[in-house]
């Protein structure tokens, strides 16, 4: 028999510098083995046990810097396998006392963000001994790129990402053993604000974590003889200004080449080591290259360059020797020039109103401009300053988490096919280190979008440890009395005055038990479910406690009944843009956080249950209960809106011997709007899953491929390639309004994943699942598959003067098949046909 494939630690092909002392262990079975009955890691002994995914790490805990290797075999129905092929595993340094090296930070006044340059800081090193391996571990309060002798370290980008530095600041492993040699060397650094000091989140607040960047990087040198030398930074080190002069994520890179540097020594400065950790996401790297469409020469020296695709990232572009000035933008305005009055933020309360931003420069001669200390959301770029360009001088530049792809969907539609690109590059342009609303104006981690889009992410991409990193951060700034913050990371700035009632939102903050919830079912995560819990109590504490001691003056008071606080309710439904912003945080949405409040206490009572709670199992499922009886009392069969008939099916609010009745209602407003849509941000998801599940089917697919306004289809047809926060976000005139780059409602494609192509999840880690293609809309074909973490399960089908249906199940897995005809069979591992 073969050996099992895909040995991972922590979900990890490469575990260079691993944060935990114990990584969790998965593989997938040999190919044919329908069941595993036991296996045996490296260093442990034989286990009887069906688990192949985060299985408990064999033998003794990692330390700091030591370096593994793991193998595993299996005991399958089909014999003993072969071990697999080794996985290499190496902690990080793990403890605050591994560190010699000192924060060091330049001493030049701060200036003022966003024009603040970034830094050159250099140090020496002597090697004076054959090397046989050497690790650099390198962060900054700043973002970073490190060098020895010039020469860049690694490929990782905006290191060390986006987080609550005072409680977690990532820390960076290198390989640098080809880079080091008997000799001197120089080991470097360009610093620049990042998110710690430069601007962030609709307010475009800067030093939100401290007025003053720093670098801590050390070098472990082990010798050939057995020694070990330690280097870092320290006294003795330099600084100087680079020939960036201004670096900010969202302003844009500046540079004038013409600049060159006058050394002076750093400041050693005191930041502890304490919050310095790794992280669980894969790093931000340059992941794919577009070329453009199109360079069109508005007048002489000003071209627009169109990328074809609305990305997130930024060009490389030859300017042969010009200054040039870029100015990135999602849309072109009437006259064929790029346009960015749509993504200033609009926010009254600032004294000074906000730019765009988004705009390079350099000057002072060379060839190859690529400012890699910013990124851009982005289609279109307005180069001015040379004479002539052509599309060979141009290359779009996509950046973001480097994630493992899961997942794909094709049909017979192209405009479908279509949207469905469209939502993939709308959660690629928003996953930077952390998973965005959009990547132009505010760049930030608000929790509604991403508790939405979640169970679509997990389907396209393997975003269990960029989740965890998200949580993490969420729960580290979780107020004392369990109120959530809206963003993670959150600006300090948005958690003050006025913006600090804002935060606590029903559907924004249930993301702490529902994306753990999603992670545990993709994964098979109960660890997240384990770290999270406390968070997810303080939050359920804090609902339990405003729905039982307040009450809205309009309401007869009823325990259960969530009608107090701030609550940004559905949010942009169709025509329901509020105008009035007081009017908005004033208003009753007790039908949303009650419909909230009874959901998450179910997926507590079942999280509960994972971890062995009994009591809280009981308590949970009983508050979840109640409250669902005091939102019946309240709401039940009163005049409603499609998203509130959307939540109330989809959350069991609606007793069953009534869910036929309301969702036949919903389909009558479907109608009656002319089938248009009527959901914002929270209910878009369950639309057509929550119409087809309830005998309107044809509903679902006419609101689907609906081609006017509001619909998805429209804003492919107005030519989006990603996907819009607005139902309009270009409105029938061709005027852009806010960003046209918002994953959440993208949220759609599920659709076409679990009911157009059929796959759907029945247990946690897709162990059982079902396929079930609900044809319609004149669909002939589709196809999908999802790389589970047992293996590649796919479906095919096709429509013709018969039904035929493909499906590929992975070793260790079932399935349940359901054709369109009713007929159904389990199937275990291997390839089907139907």
């Amino acid at each position: 028999m073969t050996a099992p494939t895909h040995l991972r630690a922590e979900h990890r092909a490469d575990a260079l510098g691993i944060g935990e002392r114990r990584p969790r262990l998965s593989w997938r079975l040999p190919d044919g083995a329908t069941r595993q009955l036991a296996y045996e890691l490296d260093g442990g002994e034989r286990v009887e046990s069906v688990a192949n995914v985060l299985v408990p790490w064999p033998g003794a805990a990692l330390t700091s810097g030591e370096r593994r290797e793991v193998r595993v075999r299996v005991w399958t129905d089909l014999g003993e396998s072969a071990w697999s092929e080794p996985l290499a595993v190496e902690a990080g340094l793990l403890d605050a006392a591994d560190w010699q090296a000192q924060w060091v930070a330049p001493t030049a006044e701060p200036g003022r963000a966003p024009e603040r340059p970034a830094y050159l800081l250099r140090g020496e090193v002597v090697v004076d001994r054959p090397v046989r391996r050497a690790r650099l571990y390198a962060t900054a309060h700043g973002t970073y790129e490190a060098t020895i002798d010039g020469v860049r370290v690694g490929d990782a980008e905006l290191t060390p990402g986006y987080t609550e530095y005072t409680v977690h600041t990532h820390v960076q492993t290198y390989d640098v053993t080809a880079l080091l040699s008997e000799g001197r060397h120089e080991l470097g650094a360009l610093l620049a604000d990042g998110w710690y000091r430069g601007q962030v989140g609709m307010t475009r607040a800067s030093d939100q974590w401290g007025d003053v960047t720093a670098f801590l990087a050390q070098l472990v040198v082990e010798h050939e003889d057995g020694t070990r030398a330690v280097h870092g930074t320290g006294a003795g080190w330099e600084w100087s200004a680079s020939q960036v002069v201004v670096a900010d994520l969202i302003e844009g890179q500046h540079e004038d080449r013409r600049r060159l540097p006058a050394w002076s020594p750093v400041a050693v400065v005191e930041r502890g080591y304490d919050a310095l950790t790794v992280s669980p996401a894969p790093p931000v790297r340059p992941v794919e290259e577009v070329r453009p469409l199109s360079v069109t020469a508005l007048r002489p020296g000003v071209h627009v360059v169109d990328l074809g695709q609305n990305i997130n990232g930024r060009v490389r572009i030859d300017l042969h020797g010009s200054d040039a000035v870029l100015t990135h933008a999602e849309a072109l305005g009437p006259d064929g020039d790029v346009t960015t009055d749509h993504l200033a933020p609009d926010v009254p309360f600032l004294p000074e109103p906000l730019t765009a931003g988004q705009v390079d420069r350099v000057s002072g001669g060379g060839e190859v401009f690529e400012p890699r200390l910013t990124t851009h959301g982005f289609r279109y770029v307005r180069v001015e300053g040379p004479e002539h360009l052509a599309c060979g001088d141009v290359t779009g530049v996509v950046v973001h988490t480097d994630l493992e792809p899961r997942g794909s969907f094709r049909c017979s539609d192209e405009r479908l096919q279509r949207l469905h690109d469209a939502a993939v590059w709308s959660f690629r342009g928003n996953a930077c280190d952390i998973p965005t609303d959009c990547p132009t104006r505010e760049r930030a981690g608000w929790t509604g979008d991403w508790q939405v889009f979640a169970p679509t992410a997990t389907y396209l991409y393997d975003v269990a440890g960029f989740s965890l990193k998200w949580l993490r951060d969420l729960a580290a700034t979780q107020w004392e009395d369990g109120t959530l913050n809206n963003m993670a990371p959150m600006p300090p700035a948005e958690r003050a005055g006025f913006l600090a009632t804002l935060n606590g939102s029903a559907g924004w903050g249930d993301a702490i038990v529902l994306v753990p919830w999603e992670l545990f079912g993709e994964y098979g995560d109960t660890a997240v479910l384990a770290e999270m819990w406390p968070a997810m109590v303080r939050w359920l504490d804090r609902a339990e406690r405003m729905a039982a001691t307040a009450h809205h003056p309009d309401r007869e008071p009823n325990p259960y009944l969530w009608d107090t606080g701030f609550h940004w309710g559905e949010w942009l439904e169709p025509g329901e843009e509020p105008a009035d912003f007081p009017a908005f945080v004033a208003a009753d949405k007790a039908i949303v956080a009650t419909a909230y409040f009874a959901w998450s206490t179910r997926h507590a009572a079942a999280i509960a249950s994972v971890l062995g709670d009994a009591e809280a199992t009981g308590r949970y499922a009983a508050l979840s209960e109640r409250v669902v009886a005091a939102w019946r009392a309240e709401f039940l069969g009163k005049p409603t809106t499609q998203a509130n008939l959307v939540r109330a099916l989809r959350f069991g609010l609606v007793p069953d011997e009534l869910r036929a009745e309301a969702a036949d209602d919903l389909a009558r407003l479907v109608r009656e709007a002319g089938t248009h849509l009527g959901t914002g941000f929270l209910a878009t998801p369950d639309l057509l899953p929550v119409l087809a599940d309830h005998g309107h089917l044809d509903v679902a697919y006419d609101l689907l491929l609906q081609d006017t306004a509001p619909s998805w289809l429209t804003m492919i047809d107005r030519g989006a390639t990603t996907v819009w926060e607005r139902w309009e976000g270009v409105d029938e005139d061709g005027v852009p309004h806010e960003s046209l780059n918002h994953y959440s409602k993208g949220a759609v494609i599920s659709f076409l994943h679990r009911y157009v192509a059929g796959l759907q999840r029945l247990e946690p880690t897709w162990r059982r699942f079902r396929v079930a293609p609900r044809p319609g809309g004149g669909i002939t074909w589709a196809d999908t598959h999802h790389d589970s973490p047992h293996g590649r399960i796919s479906v095919a089908w096709e429509q013709g003067e018969t039904f035929a249906l493909a499906v590929t199940v992975p070793p260790g897995c079932t399935a349940e098949v359901v054709l369109p005809s009713g007929a159904t069979a389990t199937v275990g591992p291997g390839e089907h046909a139907f």
